[in-house]
Protein backbone atom coordinates (compact mmCIF):
# COMPACT_ATOMS: atom_id res chain seq x y z
CA UNK A 1 0.00 0.00 0.00
CA UNK A 2 0.83 3.59 -1.07
CA UNK A 3 -0.23 6.49 0.66
CA UNK A 4 -0.30 9.83 -0.57
CA UNK A 5 -1.99 13.34 0.51
CA UNK A 6 -3.11 14.74 -2.37
CA UNK A 7 -4.00 18.40 -3.84
CA UNK A 8 -7.55 17.36 -3.93
CA UNK A 9 -7.87 17.81 -0.06
CA UNK A 10 -7.98 14.26 0.86
CA UNK A 11 -5.56 11.43 1.59
CA UNK A 12 -5.20 8.62 -0.96
CA UNK A 13 -4.08 5.04 -0.60
CA UNK A 14 -3.28 2.78 -3.47
CA UNK A 15 -3.16 -1.12 -3.82
CA UNK A 16 -1.77 -3.40 -5.80
CA UNK A 17 -3.24 -6.59 -5.89
CA UNK A 18 -2.03 -9.57 -7.66
CA UNK A 19 -4.07 -12.96 -8.93
CA UNK A 20 -4.93 -14.66 -5.85
CA UNK A 21 -5.58 -18.27 -7.62
CA UNK A 22 -9.29 -17.32 -7.50
CA UNK A 23 -9.89 -13.70 -7.38
CA UNK A 24 -7.92 -12.51 -9.83
CA UNK A 25 -7.90 -8.66 -9.12
CA UNK A 26 -6.34 -6.34 -11.73
CA UNK A 27 -3.09 -6.44 -13.28
CA UNK A 28 -2.62 -2.99 -14.37
CA UNK A 29 -5.29 -0.79 -12.06
CA UNK A 30 -4.55 -0.48 -7.97
CA UNK A 31 -7.82 0.24 -5.69
CA UNK A 32 -8.24 3.14 -4.15
CA UNK A 33 -8.96 5.01 -0.83
CA UNK A 34 -9.59 8.26 -0.63
CA UNK A 35 -10.25 8.99 3.04
CA UNK A 36 -12.78 11.73 4.31
CA UNK A 37 -13.48 12.79 0.71
CA UNK A 38 -17.22 14.49 2.58
CA UNK A 39 -16.20 16.70 5.30
CA UNK A 40 -20.23 15.89 7.09
CA UNK A 41 -20.95 12.08 5.88
CA UNK A 42 -24.21 11.23 7.55
CA UNK A 43 -26.29 12.10 4.03
CA UNK A 44 -26.04 9.51 1.55
CA UNK A 45 -27.55 11.86 -1.40
CA UNK A 46 -24.39 13.56 -1.05
CA UNK A 47 -22.30 10.85 -2.34
CA UNK A 48 -24.93 9.93 -5.16
CA UNK A 49 -25.02 13.39 -6.25
CA UNK A 50 -21.08 13.48 -6.11
CA UNK A 51 -20.67 10.70 -8.21
CA UNK A 52 -23.38 11.21 -10.94
CA UNK A 53 -21.97 14.51 -11.00
CA UNK A 54 -18.82 12.53 -12.50
CA UNK A 55 -20.48 10.44 -14.92
CA UNK A 56 -21.17 7.17 -12.58
CA UNK A 57 -24.23 5.86 -12.56
CA UNK A 58 -26.72 3.40 -11.26
CA UNK A 59 -26.25 4.27 -8.01
CA UNK A 60 -27.92 2.35 -5.18
CA UNK A 61 -27.13 2.00 -1.19
CA UNK A 62 -26.54 -1.24 0.86
CA UNK A 63 -23.64 -2.42 2.53
CA UNK A 64 -20.53 -4.60 1.29
CA UNK A 65 -21.23 -8.50 1.18
CA UNK A 66 -19.87 -10.33 3.99
CA UNK A 67 -18.11 -12.93 1.39
CA UNK A 68 -15.62 -12.14 -1.29
CA UNK A 69 -16.87 -11.28 -4.70
CA UNK A 70 -15.94 -9.46 -7.73
CA UNK A 71 -17.44 -7.79 -10.78
CA UNK A 72 -15.51 -8.66 -13.94
CA UNK A 73 -17.86 -6.12 -16.23
CA UNK A 74 -17.71 -2.74 -14.50
CA UNK A 75 -15.36 -0.56 -12.30
CA UNK A 76 -17.33 -0.02 -8.95
CA UNK A 77 -17.23 3.25 -6.23
CA UNK A 78 -18.26 2.74 -2.66
CA UNK A 79 -19.29 5.87 -0.23
CA UNK A 80 -18.94 5.51 3.01
CA UNK A 81 -22.18 7.27 4.32
CA UNK A 82 -22.69 5.73 7.67
CA UNK A 83 -21.01 3.83 9.80
CA UNK A 84 -17.47 1.76 10.26
CA UNK A 85 -16.23 -1.54 8.72
CA UNK A 86 -13.43 -3.68 7.90
CA UNK A 87 -13.19 -4.24 4.43
CA UNK A 88 -10.56 -6.76 2.96
CA UNK A 89 -9.57 -6.27 -0.69
CA UNK A 90 -8.02 -8.94 -2.79
CA UNK A 91 -9.73 -12.24 -1.99
CA UNK A 92 -8.80 -15.01 0.69
CA UNK A 93 -4.99 -13.55 2.36
CA UNK A 94 -5.77 -10.19 1.14
CA UNK A 95 -5.51 -6.88 2.40
CA UNK A 96 -7.89 -5.68 5.39
CA UNK A 97 -8.70 -2.32 5.85
CA UNK A 98 -10.42 0.32 7.88
CA UNK A 99 -13.13 2.27 6.48
CA UNK A 100 -15.11 5.22 7.65
CA UNK A 101 -17.63 8.06 6.95
CA UNK A 102 -16.74 10.54 4.67
CA UNK A 103 -14.23 7.19 2.72
CA UNK A 104 -14.41 6.22 -0.65
CA UNK A 105 -13.16 2.78 -2.38
CA UNK A 106 -12.65 2.81 -5.94
CA UNK A 107 -12.16 -0.98 -7.55
CA UNK A 108 -11.27 -2.07 -10.62
CA UNK A 109 -13.05 -4.74 -12.20
CA UNK A 110 -11.81 -8.10 -10.79
CA UNK A 111 -10.79 -7.37 -7.53
CA UNK A 112 -12.47 -9.65 -4.91
CA UNK A 113 -13.25 -7.43 -1.81
CA UNK A 114 -15.70 -8.28 1.12
CA UNK A 115 -16.94 -6.95 4.37
CA UNK A 116 -14.78 -8.62 7.47
CA UNK A 117 -17.34 -6.67 9.79
CA UNK A 118 -19.19 -3.54 10.71
CA UNK A 119 -20.94 -1.51 12.57
CA UNK A 120 -25.14 -1.68 12.88
CA UNK A 121 -25.11 1.87 11.53
CA UNK A 122 -22.54 1.01 8.01
CA UNK A 123 -24.48 2.20 4.77
CA UNK A 124 -22.75 2.24 1.53
CA UNK A 125 -23.29 4.34 -1.75
CA UNK A 126 -22.07 2.60 -4.65
CA UNK A 127 -22.10 3.49 -8.58
CA UNK A 128 -20.67 2.51 -11.66
CA UNK A 129 -18.81 4.24 -14.52
CA UNK A 130 -21.66 5.27 -17.07
CA UNK A 131 -22.62 2.44 -19.60
CA UNK A 132 -21.29 -0.94 -17.03
CA UNK A 133 -23.18 -2.89 -15.67
CA UNK A 134 -22.06 -5.15 -13.14
CA UNK A 135 -22.15 -8.99 -12.39
CA UNK A 136 -21.09 -10.54 -9.54
CA UNK A 137 -18.28 -13.58 -9.45
CA UNK A 138 -16.80 -15.21 -6.30
CA UNK A 139 -13.85 -16.86 -7.99
CA UNK A 140 -15.81 -20.15 -8.88
CA UNK A 141 -12.84 -22.25 -10.97
CA UNK A 142 -15.41 -22.56 -13.97
CA UNK A 143 -15.29 -19.21 -14.91
CA UNK A 144 -11.74 -18.02 -14.61
CA UNK A 145 -11.70 -18.24 -18.45
CA UNK A 146 -14.70 -15.66 -19.53
CA UNK A 147 -13.67 -13.25 -16.63
CA UNK A 148 -10.58 -12.63 -17.47
CA UNK A 149 -11.52 -11.95 -21.21
CA UNK A 150 -14.32 -9.60 -19.50
CA UNK A 151 -11.73 -7.63 -17.46
CA UNK A 152 -9.62 -6.86 -20.16
CA UNK A 153 -12.70 -5.40 -22.10
CA UNK A 154 -13.49 -3.33 -19.37
CA UNK A 155 -12.75 0.76 -20.75
CA UNK A 156 -11.20 2.58 -18.25
CA UNK A 157 -14.07 5.40 -16.96
CA UNK A 158 -14.16 8.83 -18.29
CA UNK A 159 -13.26 10.62 -14.91
CA UNK A 160 -13.08 10.03 -11.20
CA UNK A 161 -16.40 9.98 -9.42
CA UNK A 162 -14.99 12.65 -6.86
CA UNK A 163 -12.92 14.31 -8.55
CA UNK A 164 -14.04 14.53 -12.45
CA UNK A 165 -11.48 14.73 -15.31
CA UNK A 166 -8.05 15.39 -12.76
CA UNK A 167 -8.48 13.04 -10.15
CA UNK A 168 -6.48 10.65 -8.93
CA UNK A 169 -8.69 7.90 -10.36
CA UNK A 170 -7.67 9.08 -13.78
CA UNK A 171 -3.97 9.86 -12.95
CA UNK A 172 -3.31 6.60 -11.21
CA UNK A 173 -5.28 4.40 -13.78
CA UNK A 174 -4.31 5.75 -16.77
CA UNK A 175 -1.03 5.85 -16.81
CA UNK A 176 -0.90 2.48 -15.41
CA UNK A 177 -2.78 1.32 -18.62
CA UNK A 178 -0.49 2.58 -20.80
CA UNK A 179 2.35 1.74 -19.43
CA UNK A 180 1.91 -2.12 -19.30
Amino acid sequence: MTRQTSGWGFAVESFDLADNGSIPNNPHLPALIYRSVLAEPGDPAAFERLFASHGWSGSWRNGIYAFHHYHSTAHEVLGIAAGKAMVQLGGENGTVVPIGPGDVILIPAGVGHRNVSSTPDFLVVGAYPAGQEPDLRRGEPGERPQVLANIRQVPLPGSDPVAGADGPLVRRWFSRSHSG
